[in-house]
């Protein structure tokens, strides 16, 4: 903390850890998915703990900017984000990081704001949105005995909607697995 106060730094982190979950409580209200992780969640607060502490360590000296980024450089990720919707949280996370990091704490907290207030907007509205599945449907059947017709009957009765997304053999043929949305 060299050429940060201490108290300065602790109001620089604790911004960071505030604004994150303030961003994953946006994040968790909004998700829709059906692979929900509280670690991508936990993820997201803890990153931009980490962004303000990169900003607090580096602070304006360049030589240390540019070894924290070649050390970074090193770092392989290799963790798949399945959904662009995570990956720009994700981003946001960082960015506000870097601004409560370099003490900019108008920046993260109306960045923040607006970036949530945006991701609740385009939530609620259908802007984007084409189908909404509730839950995801798993169950066998033996090979023999059930029409398709009888199992449609059952489906329509109880499902607003549905979508089979898979259809398998299982027990050496004898049933089959069926999954639906």
């Amino acid at each position: 903390l060299e050429g940060t106060a201490p108290a300065q730094a602790a109001l620089a982190l604790l911004m960071a850890f505030v604004l994150g979950q303030a961003l994953a409580v946006v994040y968790d209200r909004t998700y829709e998915g059906l692979s929900y992780q509280r670690s991508f969640v936990q993820t997201l607060v803890l990153g931009a703990v980490v962004a303000a502490v990169l900003m607090l360590a580096i602070g304006d000296n360049l030589a240390r900017g540019l070894g924290i980024l070649g050390t970074m450089a090193l770092v392989r990720f290799r963790t798949n984000v399945r959904d662009a919707r995570d990956m720009i949280f994700v981003f946001a996370s960082l960015a506000t990081g870097v601004a409560a990091g370099v003490q900019s704490y108008g920046i993260a907290v109306l960045g923040t704001l607006a970036f949530a207030l945006a991701a609740v907007a385009v939530e609620w509205t259908p802007f984007g949105r084409q189908q909404h599945y509730d839950g995801m449907l798993r169950f066998w059947l033996p090979r023999e005995g059930v029409t398709a017709e009888a199992l449609r009957e059952v489906l329509d009765r109880h499902c607003r909607s549905y979508t089979l997304v898979a259809l398998r053999d299982g027990a050496q043929g004898e049933v089959l697995e069926y999954a639906y949305q």
